[in-house]
């Protein structure tokens, strides 16, 4: 389910956005799936700890199936945006617990990495229908359908779960729940979020009003944390370097890796004037490469350092943006296929490695939150990303429209980005108003290799930590031999 809302709402944002009007708020659309899954991952893996993971699985994707139908009935882009922030809840967990019974069920880091790469295959395979079937689905039928696909397969999903699914018990935590630190952190999060989403559409007061609230709930949230015996985030995750490393990685490595998924088949819709199902297409070649990405994890540390393995992942998403930067207006399709390949193959390596290093650097008694954090510290930076590129993308639209003259409307850049309404728009002015559209996807371009060239330094200093490491190892070692 995950695979396909990932690239189907992409294949149909253009759609939306042209028959509800709402270019302006595409980066809510995206936003308030990656705020509600954030916010509610932590909470999730804490409601596993004291009812059971497989019952709170069962009641995330409930919630995933009940905003999905929703969505499918919106009959304007304030209704969807609500729809999908319930979708966004049930996400979180959906996403965050699979991977915690993971941990509990393959000790072996090895093997878990070889079952990642299976995990990653089923996922992969989802994704590359999702754009074929979502294009289908907009250019026979209508957006509404995309959204309604997931309910029978959310159905099933849940009876799947109760019928085959069998795990020995686990201990069930006796201790209170964290209520305060919970709605605190809650609070928070929605209220910084919300905050960095109005920049751009609000005036700087207002703005900084509700990031100075939300900074002073996480502040308060964060001294109640160190006071209560079963804390939502433990202060001690902090105190580990190699554990904060990994999350500064996934942070980075994640926002950038959202700009791709959002915008290359507006790129290909908008720019190239392909249908739905053809942009959709653009993330068919990184579903493929993202599978093999994270299959070949495990080969590779046979003969590279974990630090190593990200590098070779990290690099290749350098070369996937670089593409895009380095290229026109009138880039050829082809371009966007490679490139998604590089992407795909960069974000699996990294992923699989990433995923398996937390759950490595974190102490025994945090993998389970250590992990949902992981997830948390992605949707948080997908969130934040998402808000900037769509920032990034308004400015130019109304740059453009602005220095039109009046030629070029708001509400013609709606309808460039499905070209089923191409044919409705003045001809003359559609190469100045690619022109605007690019600028703006250009811009969200940069700004995801320039987060990852920061991503690059963090690791080359992270592998001379890894290698010293190694060292004091070894130089014990000969001193015990001695």
């Amino acid at each position: 389910m995950g695979g396909l809302d990932n690239t189907i709402i992409n294949t149909a944002l253009p759609a939306i956005i042209s028959d509800l009007h709402g270019i302006e708020l595409i980066g809510w659309i995206v936003a308030v799936f990656l705020l509600g899954t954030a916010v509610s991952t932590p909470l999730w893996s804490k409601l596993g700890e004291h009812v059971g993971n497989k019952k709170s699985y069962q009641l995330a994707a409930s919630l995933f199936v009940i905003g999905s139908f929703l969505q499918g009935m919106s009959p304007n882009i304030v209704f969807l945006i609500c729809a999908r922030t319930i979708m966004g809840i049930g996400n979180g967990g959906m996403i965050s617990l699979p991977y915690i019974i993971y941990a509990r069920m393959y000790q072996n880091p090895r093997k878990r990495m070889q079952v990642l790469g299976f995990v990653s295959a089923s996922y992969s395979m989802a994704t590359i229908i999702g754009p074929l079937v979502g294009g289908y689905i907009v250019d026979t039928f209508s957006w509404h359908w995309v959204f309604y696909l997931n309910v029978p397969i959310g159905l099933i999903s849940i009876i799947f779960v109760q019928i085959y699914y069998r795990m020995e018990k686990q201990a069930r935590k006796t201790s209170p729940v964290d209520y305060v630190g919970a709605s605190l952190m809650t609070v928070g999060l929605v209220a910084l979020l919300a905050g960095i989403e109005m920049i751009g559409s609000t005036n700087w007061v207002m703005v900084a009003i509700v990031v100075v609230f939300a900074i002073i709930i996480l502040a308060v949230m964060f001294h109640i944390e160190n006071q209560v015996a079963d804390p939502i985030i433990p202060s001690r995750l902090f105190k580990n370097r190699p554990l904060m490393i990994d999350f500064v990685l996934f942070a980075l490595i994640w926002g950038a890796f959202i700009g791709f998924l959002i915008y290359a088949p507006m790129w290909a819709q908008g720019l190239l004037a392909t249908s739905a199902l053809i942009g959709g297409a653009t993330q068919i070649p990184g579903s493929v490469t993202d599978f093999i990405g994270s299959g070949v994890v495990a080969p590779m540390r046979r003969f590279l350092t974990p630090q190593r393995v990200i590098a070779v992942g990290i690099v290749t998403l350098i070369i996937s943006f670089a593409l895009l930067v380095f290229t026109g207006v009138k880039t050829p399709y082809w371009v966007l296929l490679v490139a998604g390949a590089f992407e795909g193959f960069g974000n699996g390596a990294c992923f699989n490695e990433l995923q398996i290093k937390v759950q490595q650097d974190a102490e025994t008694q945090d993998v389970p939150i250590a992990t949902s954090f992981s997830f948390l510290i992605r949707m948080l930076s997908q969130t934040f990303t998402a808000s900037v590129f769509g920032i990034i993308l308004n400015h130019a639209l109304r740059n453009g429209v602005i220095a039109s003259g009046g030629r070029i409307t708001m509400q013609m850049m709606n309808k460039l980005s499905d070209a089923t309404n191409i044919s409705s728009l003045p001809q003359t002015l559609i190469p100045a108003m690619r022109n605007i559209l690019f600028n703006g996807l250009h811009n969200i371009m940069i700004l995801a290799l320039g987060l990852m060239v920061v991503s690059l330094v963090i690791n080359v200093w992270a592998q001379k930590l890894e290698h010293d490491k190694y060292q004091m190892r070894q130089a014990a070692r000969m001193a015990e031999n001695e």
